[in-house]
């Protein structure tokens, strides 16, 4: 008897191959058959304890997210919303070089503000929701390992955290390491890998700074320690070294090309994989082009160099609900102040308080308060800031931006930037891309997706609460991409579904699952394509201590299922809880 058995789907099972119909028949977590349907092929004819009809839906393995920021919501949240509802079914955290292990008794706040100035998580979440219990890194994955979790979860050892841990302060402020320091960081590097973790992250973007404006640790890191941490990596048993490259947000146009010279050296020497994140930069709008190029010739010299890129422009999404154009009009603070968030939607929309807030002078920037002066960004930027609609379109034409909206309407700027957020009782969230989208479109995305370096990353699941949501790159990829794209070419469902599940897994040694194959783990999901839906995201204030975060829903999944169970049905979740911590296969 099995445990679950999906009858008449069309599998498209993650290797690139042609579609099939099938029956898929699951038992102890795995796929036991897979029993193609045709003219000399009968259904399979078996009892289950529960069978789902998939009969015009597409049968896909579960997907793999390889980039979230998870690393303290994974100890309060056995749900880990937003990315399990998008058809994940493993995720990989410890990105960018931040993390919460190991840490210093005493320096657990340090850490908490280290990642929510890099990530944008609110610390009073975080604090409030974190249950410490560890120290090493070794003990965050024992802890981590007693979870019961809606999907499987990894994790990589971040450079920020060995380095404040090995160095004390002069390792946070980013000082010089001795021959001592990087001996010692070395040492917990390797017992991490050893320990089961899936990577070692680094970041060296300046754009990535604390609470107090400090670049993460490692930021300036001299070659002799990525070299040694490199080297620890691989000496661990091999893991993936992500990156968080130099020049990444468009600061230093030449630090790209020097950074992925070395990382090539270090990979032709090591032996492991080695991702970093790319993405398209306006000051230099066909520099990613040439770093796929180079990733590409140095795979061909023996170095495993993958560019990680996005799905969709880059950027953050602007509204009352977060960051936006008014936020130190006098009136509107006054009102925020004071009312609910009920009763400012309402507010805001009463003719009187409109004129008040569009007339008023803006209150000066508090330089102590991180992201205080986005309000100035917002108010430059309607020719680039789009409305983004619902269903959301994420390649939006010119004549959706907010300027043009204006123009049409005969209107300044910021009436029609105020009255488009006013929409959905105060709701809509208008995206503005800072990446990945020059010249307005979706061209060098697909170049990117269709490039055999690049591997499928970026979502940050989890991080960005007040600015993005884009852990719903999976379904963006199967509606936008494979099915309705409309200003120029579509990818094929089966390359879409194989670059989220079977390439990602492969990435980081997770060769277990990503395809629907006899013998591989049991993610799977039940996909109505037809009526697969992205909802327009919107802001929760469901963190701990009432902390907020953009999320996005999605409709169209009929099931998801991890390790045999299923987990989501029609998009609500069952309460299972099969997920548990993947450690590296050393």
């Amino acid at each position: 008897m099995f445990d679950l058995l999906i009858t008449g789907g069309t599998v498209v099972d993650g290797t690139g191959a042609d579609r099939f119909t099938a029956d898929v028949a699951i038992k102890d977590g795995k796929i036991v058959e897979v029993r193609r349907r045709g003219a000399n092929d009968p259904t399979l004819q078996a009892d289950a304890a529960e069978t789902i009809d998939a009969t015009g839906k597409i049968v896909a393995p579960g997907f793999v997210d390889i980039h979230t920021h998870y690393d303290g919501q994974v100890s309060w949240d056995d749900l880990l919303e937003p990315s399990s509802s998008h058809g994940v079914t493993t995720i990989v955290a410890g990105n960018c070089g931040v993390g919460f292990a190991p840490v210093r008794p005493g320096r657990e706040q340090w850490l908490i503000e280290l990642m929510e100035g890099v990530e944008d998580i609110p610390g009073t979440a975080l604090t409030e929701g974190i249950t410490w219990g560890w120290e090493t890194y070794a003990e965050y994955l024992d802890v981590i390992g007693r979870r019961e979790l809606a999907v499987d979860m990894g994790s990589q050892i971040a450079h920020g955290t060995v380095r404040a841990y090995a160095m004390g302060e002069r390792g946070a402020r980013n000082e010089p390491a001795t021959g001592d320091d990087i001996a010692a960081m070395s040492r917990i590097v390797q017992e991490a890998i050893e320990a089961g973790a899936l990577g070692f992250s680094s970041s060296r973007t300046l754009a990535h700074r604390a609470m107090d404006g400090e670049p993460v640790p490692g930021t300036f890191a001299a070659e002799d320690e990525l070299f040694a941490l490199g080297r620890a990596t691989a000496a661990g048993g091999g893991a993936v070294f992500e990156l968080a490259p130099q020049g990444a947000a468009g600061e230093d146009i030449v630090a790209p090309r020097k950074e992925l010279e070395w990382m090539r050296r270090l990979g032709e020497e090591i032996d492991c994989a080695l991702s970093f994140a790319l993405i398209q930069v306006d000051a230099d709008p066909n520099l990613w082009r040439e770093q796929l190029d180079l990733s590409a010739a140095a795979h061909q010299a023996g170095s495993r160099l993958y560019p990680q890129v996005a799905a969709r422009p880059f950027g953050m999404l602007l509204g009352f609900p977060g960051h936006h154009a008014f936020t130190h009009r006098p009136t509107y603070r006054k009102l925020k102040a004071a009312l609910s968030r009920e009763e400012l939607a309402a507010k805001l929309a009463e003719p009187a308080v409109r004129a008040a807030i569009l007339s008023e002078e803006d209150l000066p920037v508090d330089p102590n308060v991180l992201f205080d002066g986005m309000f100035a960004l917002a108010q430059y930027s309607g020719d680039r800031l789009y409305s983004l609609g619902n269903p959301p379109d994420y390649e939006p034409t010119a004549e959706r931006t907010v300027s043009a909206i204006a123009k049409a309407r005969g209107e300044d700027v910021l009436t029609t930037m105020y009255d488009l957020m006013l929409e959905a009782d105060a709701a809509t969230m208008l995206m503005l891309p800072m990446f990945n989208y020059a010249e307005g479109n979706h061209d060098a995305i697909r170049e990117m997706l269709t490039h055999p370096a690049g591997v499928l990353g970026l979502s940050d699941g989890g991080a960005h609460c007040s600015m993005i949501c884009d852990a719903s790159y999976p379904t963006f990829l199967l509606t936008h991409w494979a099915r309705d794209r409309h200003r120029g070419d579509k990818l094929p469902l089966e390359y879409v579904i194989r670059k989220q599940s079977r390439d990602t897994a492969q990435l980081f040694g997770l060769t277990d699952r990503g395809v629907i194959e006899i013998g591989k783990k049991a993610d799977v999901n039940v996909i109505d394509l037809d009526a697969l839906t992205l909802h327009a995201p919107r802001m929760a204030y469901d963190l701990p201590a009432g902390g907020h975060r953009l999320v996005q829903g999605a409709s169209g999944y009929t099931a998801t299922i991890v390790n045999g169970v299923i987990t989501r049905r029609d998009g609500v979740d069952t309460g299972a809880r099969p997920g548990r911590l993947v450690r590296g296969s050393r």
